[in-house]
């Protein structure tokens, strides 16, 4: 048997839309002299009933549909499944499934009469349906999952029509790669020279209008989605897939149907670092998306699919999943529509609707990010009439930079500094690389870094849990004493959490002091006296808390000092980024734009175009402006805005502090230290008394591989500014003299080379991170980060109030601002 590209109902349903069909009317009779016929009464009544009877045949030849705003005067049985489908003509009932695509009531019949020879085949699909799916597997469904033809576009770049594909034909991902008017299928050709010179199918050009998705009775579940091995766990039709692709897993409808336990999937070729679904009943997990619910910000956007999300979820969760699959490489539609396999004209639907939610992803940083060799822009035209300075090349300014240019927008960067990166300044002359400012990253599980580094190739190194913490003496504490005052300690933060509950921001207290209360109290009510060394291990960790606030905890607001734990935080292993920040930083900065050392005077936004003035006497113009210096020096106005920042922004920059930790780095001719901590990747130093605390408390080894002998610590809290007006040299020595008190069974060796930052004295940065002060909130991040007039913008880490204090959150409020300038 024949079967051809084209369906025949191509044709008819083209013709029969458009056809109308008048009603025979009876020819009058007429006697000579124009004298009317007369006949009897009987005669007159059989002719009025042969009249009715002829109208009435006339009648039940063709049928509306009944679904109320459906055009299709004339249907068409897409089905033809019955001996008696009505084709194209009377059937008693049309099944509407979307304007141009209904099935008679014969094909109904042969499907749902269990006497019918099409019961079998429907019961068979009716069994796989409930055992995967939770919506009905109602006969409608049948027909959309299974009998509708499938649609294809022309991939000839001077063509592009649709076509329909004869039933018996599957669609691939391949054929629709592939496809083109007049392909071979099954061995047969259509017959003509150029088969695009045919018309497209007219049902084609009314998919596109808004009102025909309304009228469609089901929504698309897709079919071998790029997301099928990630959402396993979920009823496929709460995800947008069809429930017929696979025969049920009884472990999985178990786990379905009770929702007992979550786990990853494991597909090969991916990061474990990649995890952008969240699994059921799993929360509290950064940039993860519920698969099944549609997120406030895409409601916003596409408030068509409030009601019914399906389609969109469908089309999100595939281009999701895609990009994970493969973030090498620009995710484009020509990408995604091979993968979108849905039978019926929604098909063409869902890959125009994938073009707008491809774009909205774009846009919003979820997809094609990060380091891409990028060609094209990745937005369409509209969005390029726009001019951006970027005032910073940090991760913030950088990241915001390189998604604008991608996007197709202009940007130049204007950066003070003789080099990029901002805080992030990586050292290498100690033979290892170390960084003079953030080096560590904390949760990798969809953290854009681990994205970027997957990008590049480059690997990072997983930290150990185990941080043996050294007396000075050189005694290894109990690891049983450090559990102790580690619960104890945890115990005082947990009273915290509680007492902030009832306390309004102005009953805020520096958490210092609240810590300090909470022990006082407790030792009072318990009558527990803790030993001399299990104070000094609580030291240790109010040194590490200092460490995390980046200020000593008189400072720091008891009430929000973690303010942003109450949103979803980066999970997963912590690791060392052996390569450094800037191997992607760097990465980042290549192909912009960049003018180094530009200090930036003043921004006046009074009129319609924005100047930036420098101290060297250079203007510049622009319609968008994002500033993203340092909050320390948007504190001292260094800047100086035109007419002034708005009053609100202005408290809430001072409501958070600069907060400041610097480093020291050594390079030894021999790990002297690996007999003792026994391949640790850090140890921690027992401070001998409070005064001492935070100084050198925590010493990581930077070179995991063991090749290189180099240790760098950090100083924190009150030692800060003990050491700030220190030579380097004297803090050497006094890092030295820790050393040897710790490793006193052994010699410590003369140092190679060494490094001290000075963070605080940094002309364009003077702080390491934010904290926030006592008084203030965490809503303070986001009203720095609040635009002005729609013209200035700002980032950085100060402004992303869910990712404060990292690299992370500079990078992706760069990727925050970036959005927010295209759709403007």
């Amino acid at each position: 048997m024949k079967t051809s590209m084209h369906s025949d109902a191509d044709c008819v349903n083209t013709m029969s839309t458009v056809r109308a069909r008048a009603k025979k009317k009876p020819a009058a009779v007429e006697l000579p002299g124009d004298q009317p016929l007369r006949s009897s009464g009987r005669q007159a009544k059989r002719k009025a009933t042969e009249t009715e009877e002829e109208e009435d045949i006339s009648e039940k030849k063709y049928r509306k549909c009944e679904k109320a705003g459906c055009t299709a005067t004339y249907p068409v049985c897409f089905a033809s499944a019955s001996e008696r489908c009505a084709k194209n003509g009377y059937t008693s009932r049309w099944y509407h499934l979307s304007c141009g695509e209904h099935f008679c009531n014969e094909c109904f019949d042969h499907y749902y009469r269990s006497h019918k020879d099409g019961y079998e085949k429907y019961a068979s699909w009716k069994r796989i349906w409930t055992g995967n799916g939770k919506s009905e597997p109602s006969l409608k469904a049948f027909m959309a999952d299974q009998q509708l033809p499938y649609w294809v576009q022309c991939t000839k770049s001077d063509c592009g029509k649709w076509r329909q594909l004869t039933k018996e034909i599957q669609l691939t991902s391949t054929l629709a790669t592939t496809y083109r008017c007049g392909m071979k299928l099954n061995n047969v050709k259509s017959e003509g020279p150029d088969q695009c010179c045919q018309p497209e199918d007219m049902r084609v050009a009314e998919v596109i209008d808004s009102w025909w998705h309304s009228m469609l009775i089901l929504p698309p579940l897709l079919k071998d989605s790029p997301a099928d091995p990630f959402l396993a766990a979920y009823y496929p039709d709460c995800v947008g897939m069809s429930p017929s692709g696979s025969p049920c897993s009884h472990s999985i409808h178990n786990m379905k149907a009770e929702h007992c336990k979550t786990f990853q999937p494991q597909i090969a070729g991916l990061s474990p670092y990649f995890q952008p679904f969240y699994q059921p009943n799993e929360c509290g997990k950064a940039l993860c998306v519920r698969p099944d619910v549609m997120e406030l910000d895409e409601l916003y956007e596409f408030p068509e699919y409030s009601r019914d999300p399906t389609m969109y979820l469908a089309l999100r969760n595939l281009i999701l999943a895609s990009w994970h699959r493969d973030c090498k490489e620009v995710l484009t539609p020509q990408k995604c529509a091979p993968h979108i396999i849905v039978r019926g004209l929604v098909r063409v639907r869902c890959v125009q609707e994938m073009e707008r939610v491809l774009y909205f992803m774009t846009r919003k940083g979820l997809v094609n990010t990060g380091i891409l060799n990028v060609q094209q822009p990745l937005l369409p035209k509209e969005y390029h009439n726009k001019s951006v300075i970027v005032i910073g090349a940090g991760p913030s300014g950088l990241a915001a930079a390189r998604q604008l240019q991608n996007f197709g927008i202009q940007v130049i960067v204007l950066e003070a500094r003789d080099r990029i990166g901002g805080r992030v300044w990586d050292d290498t002359s100690l033979g290892v690389t170390v960084g003079r400012g953030a080096q560590i990253v904390n949760g990798c599980i969809n953290n854009p870094i681990g994205l970027m580094c997957e990008q590049l190739g480059i690997k990072m190194h997983k930290l150990g849990e185990r941080c043996d913490l050294i007396q000075e003496g050189g005694r290894v504490t109990d690891p049983t004493i450090d559990k102790r005052m580690d619960f104890h300690f945890n115990a005082i933060l947990d009273v915290v959490a509680e007492w902030r509950k009832v306390k309004t921001q102005h009953q805020d207290v520096p958490l210092g002091e609240k810590i300090q209360e909470i022990y006082k109290d407790f030792i009072h009510e318990s009558g527990i006296q803790f030993s001399d060394l299990e104070e000094k291990v609580l030291q240790f960790h109010l040194s590490n808390l200092e460490y995390a606030c980046g200020s000593n905890l008189k400072q720091v607001s008891a009430r929000s000092w973690d303010h942003n734990e109450f949103f979803a935080q980066f999970t997963g292993d912590h690791t060392l980024f052996n390569a450094g920040y800037s191997s992607v930083i760097n990465k980042l900065g290549d192909g912009l734009d960049i003018c180094l050392k530009t200090p930036i005077q003043s921004i006046d936004y009074s009129g319609d175009e924005i100047k930036v003035a420098t101290s060297n006497g250079s203007q510049w113009t622009a319609q968008k402006v994002l500033v993203t210096v340092p909050l320390a020096l948007l504190q001292k106005n260094v800047i100086q805005f035109n007419p002034p920042l708005p009053e609100r922004k202005l408290k809430a920059i001072h409501s958070l502090g600069p907060g400041i930790i610097e480093k020291i780095a050594l390079q030894f001719p021999y790990r002297f230290w690996d007999g003792k901590i026994q391949g640790a990747d850090f140890f921690g130093h027992i401070p001998p008394s409070s005064d001492k605390r935070g100084l050198f408390g925590v010493f990581y080894d930077m070179d995991p591989q063991g090749k290189q002998s180099v240790l760098m610590s950090v100083i924190t809290g009150d030692a800060v500014s003990f050491i700030r007006d220190l030579e380097d040299k004297q803090v050497v020595d006094m890092c030295m003299n820790v050393l040897r008190e710790l490793f006193k069974e052994q010699e410590v060796p003369e140092l190679i080379k060494y490094f001290v930052t000075q963070w605080s004295k940094d002309t364009w940065s003077q702080m390491a991170y934010s904290f926030v002060k006592t008084g203030g909130s965490g809503e303070a991040y986001d009203i720095i980060a609040e635009e002005v007039q729609g013209k200035v913008f700002f980032a950085g880490e100060a402004t992303n109030r869910h990712f404060p204090q990292t690299v992370t959150g500079a990078y992706l409020s760069g990727i925050r601002e970036a959005s927010k300038i295209a759709a403007l």
